[in-house]
């Protein structure tokens, strides 16, 4: 018999909820908000919990980090877009609205335990081939998928590709890949192409000899050959200058560096980790990127997903930099506040985690010192957040002027807005403007019955 949790602060809706559920033989308790939740029961031995999304004292969403891997289904009596999307960005595992359909609400729960209970018998395998790796933090399904790719990876040979927007911790997954080689006890040599100008890349990279061009007063080994035996990971791969692409296309295909200058080459044995968060196959196309070398580096793809795009994971990220930050400046660890939970889930994160680690660590240096908890104003981020009262459209009043669309529920927003959108919109367009994972898109069109369209993609889907 599956436990479910009601958390709902009307004893009406409560009762009458209650009995619906026992009715289809579940087991069911109650609590009238987060606070009451948390110290009555531990949510973990719940199998759902289904909450109202405005509580008093902390809204709903606020289960959605406390709850674990719990499912929560989140309800209100006014299905607006702004609380529906943002709390399936949070992590809610659905959404139904107030005066709830007692047949929808049986099957919604029927759905989200039962997918809860397949993720669950799934999961010692998932965790046994994509466990988390040392340095990376998260667990999403994404970040699993990568984190068996990278184990099954790593002991070869094979020169991997890495894509990923700037910021998402490119370096991390390369550094990842070597701890888990056989050169793990050889260097790690981490270039950022973009950082070198294009007169000294050649000589950094490939070394040179005494006189070999104006100021070179001494020999020098260069980073390639100092890798000899270990990695070399070479981040912005693209912005290589075509002159330094032809030399290190020769040290993958002939395993040897001739340094600028000089008459012999040498031999090295040099594994090759690229990261680049532009379109090579684009750049090769358009003769900014040698062909031969993109075909050469392109053995394995792995793809570091944006912040947006990992779910919880951004708030085990965040608190893991809160608790790095705190140690810094040796004070006792904060916590986020409601607010800045909300905040830090909301926000869509473009500078990635490291705009992430940014505002954290700009947010303990300025807390005051009596604080215990962050104040969301204090992340100092482009986001219009008001507290949860005001931002509750449950506290405010209709207006004549609302635009209808604002009353849609959850699937008839996410019906209508792909409908009308998805022939001048990709799936990625598609998913952001929504605010949430294309996995989740695909999810909703299946349960929808809308079928992605087929059609040409454009070469940065590709």
């Amino acid at each position: 018999m599956s436990h479910i949790l009601i958390v709902e602060d009307e004893a009406i809706i409560r009762t009458a909820l209650r009995k619906l559920l026992e009715r289809h033989r579940y087991r069911v308790s109650e609590a009238g908000s987060v606070r009451e939740a948390t110290t009555k029961y531990r949510l973990s031995d719940m199998d759902l919990i289904i909450s109202d999304l405005r509580l008093p004292g902390a809204p709903g969403t606020d289960l959605l980090k406390l709850a674990g891997d719990v499912p929560v289904l989140i309800m209100t009596s006014y299905a607006s877009l702004r609380s529906a999307v943002d709390s399936m960005r949070m992590g809610a595992a659905d959404y139904i609205a107030k005066p709830f359909d007692h047949d929808e609400m049986i099957a919604t729960v029927r759905r989200v335990i039962g997918k809860a209970e397949q993720s669950r018998a799934q999961a010692p395998t998932a965790r046994q081939q994509g466990g988390a790796i040392a340095g990376m933090i998260g667990d999403s399904p994404v970040m699993r998928e990568l984190y068996a790719r990278i184990k099954k990876v790593a002991p070869t040979d094979a020169t991997v590709l890495v894509h990923g927007e700037t910021g998402t911790g490119k370096e991390l997954v390369a550094r990842a890949i070597h701890e888990q080689s056989r050169r793990a006890g050889k260097p790690l040599i981490s270039v950022n192409c973009a950082a070198i100008p294009e007169t000294l890349i050649e000589a950094e990279l490939f070394g040179h000899e005494k006189g070999a061009f104006t100021g070179a007063q001494t020999a020098r080994e260069g980073l390639v050959a100092a890798a000899d035996g270990g990695t070399l990971f070479l981040d912005e791969i693209g912005e290589l200058p075509l002159e330094a692409q032809a030399r290190l296309l020769r040290v993958l295909q002939e395993g040897e560096v001739r340094p600028i200058g000089a008459v012999e080459s040498r031999k090295v044995d040099v594994r090759l980790v690229a990261a680049t968060h532009r379109n090579l196959r684009q750049l090769a196309s358009e003769h900014k990127f040698r062909e031969d070398l993109y075909y050469r580096i392109n053995v394995v793809q792995m793809t570091l997903p944006p912040l947006r795009e990992r779910g919880k994971d951004v708030l085990s990220i965040a608190e893991h930099l809160l608790e790095k930050f705190c140690a810094r400046v040796e004070r006792p660890t904060l916590k986020l506040s409601p607010e800045a939970i909300q905040a830090v889930t909301t926000y869509t994160w473009p500078g990635n985690v490291r705009e992430l680690e940014n505002a954290i660590q700009r947010s303990v240096i300025l807390t005051e010192d009596d604080c215990t908890e962050i104040d969301h104003r204090t992340l100092d981020i482009d986001l219009d957040l008001v507290p949860v009262d005001e931002a509750d459209p449950e506290r405010r009043p209709r207006s004549l002027h609302t635009d209808p669309r604002e009353d849609l529920s959850l699937e008839d927003y996410f019906a209508r807005f792909v409908l009308e959108h998805q022939d001048t919109m990709s799936e990625t367009e598609l998913a952001k403007k929504l605010g949430v994972s294309r996995k989740c898109l695909w999810e909703r069109r299946q349960k929808l019955g809308i079928p992605r369209k087929k059609k040409s993609r454009t070469a940065a889907e590709a």
